[in-house]
């Protein structure tokens, strides 16, 4: 799996004009999400979803292109989001752990020599490295998280003396994070009743060395 992350970042880096500026960093934030489309009603189990605040750190490269204000943003993100669900009286947490690479281009303009102001876009891969099931209820339903997701982000973020960087987006989910499935009265077989998105707001900052 790293040699895979190592392979993107690379092919992102080798795609860059020979002239752009490269600079590595680290980065880290929280993560305030919102798990949405999430119900099970067809399994006849009441239930209410709380979302709660989870982090992502890692490794990041900035590249500013040899055109006025341009630039691009890659990461290798480890990620966890974190949700609560009551049914029944019971409360069980959902949590998912994935690696993330967002690529974003980014577009900013200066305010001198201290800081920078860029607003910036682009896809999200994700990989889950986790557990990818949890009981809701025991032997009747049960959430199933995707083996990977595809987002994009949309925010806008500061850069301070070239080294400090803070940012704050929305990272929007494409398709199904996971799915709830429940146990068929008949049988055995767990069949799937409903899918749910993760989204994001996230916070962050980066020093970029």
């Amino acid at each position: 799996m790293k040699k895979i992350f190592t392979i993107m970042l690379m092919a992102v880096a080798m795609a860059m004009p020979s002239q752009a500026q490269t600079k590595f960093g680290i980065q880290a934030g929280v993560n305030l999400t919102n798990i949405s489309d999430f119900s099970f009603s067809q399994s006849g189990v009441e239930n209410a979803i709380k979302n709660k605040a989870g982090f992502f750190v890692g490794p990041t490269v900035k590249f500013t292109l040899p055109i006025v204000g341009l630039g691009i943003d890659a990461s290798a993100l480890y990620d966890q989001r974190e949700g609560k669900i009551e049914s029944n009286g019971e409360s069980k947490a959902l949590k998912s752990q994935s690696i993330q690479i967002p690529i974003n281009v980014r577009y900013g303009f200066g305010l001198g020599s201290l800081a920078e102001i860029f607003a910036f876009a682009g896809p999200q891969f994700g990989f889950n490295i986790g557990s990818k099931t949890k009981e809701l209820v025991d032997d009747v339903a049960q959430w199933t998280l995707k083996s990977s997701n595809f987002s994009a982000n949309v925010g806008i973020g500061a850069t301070f003396i070239n080294h400090i960087q803070l940012k704050v987006n929305y990272n929007i989910a494409f398709g199904k994070t996971g799915e709830v499935e429940v146990k068929d009265a008949a049988s055995t077989v767990w069949k799937t009743v409903t899918g749910a998105k993760e989204n994001a707001w996230q916070i962050s900052a980066a020093y970029i060395f």
